[in-house]
């Protein structure tokens, strides 16, 4: 299943670690995020429940970038 978010970054460079930090977190199976459009894109594996995932993915980003947002 693919879900879109809206993020709240400050630039391209931690656009990126986002997509990094979402990327690692369990219940992931590939994440793209596009700074120009303000978006995020999961697609979680299989049998996960997205909030949840969600949840772990906002905390990883958080590591990387502080003062990031994504309205889950």
């Amino acid at each position: 299943m693919k879900k879109t978010y809206k993020i709240d970054v400050d630039c391209a460079n931690c656009a990126n670690k986002m997509e990094a930090a979402a990327k690692k977190t369990d219940g992931v199976k590939d994440a793209t995020v596009n700074f120009m459009a303000l978006k995020m894109i999961v697609e979680f594996e299989e049998g996960r429940e997205p909030k949840a995932v969600m949840q772990e993915v906002l905390k990883n980003c958080r590591k990387v970038e502080s003062d990031c947002e994504i309205f889950l």
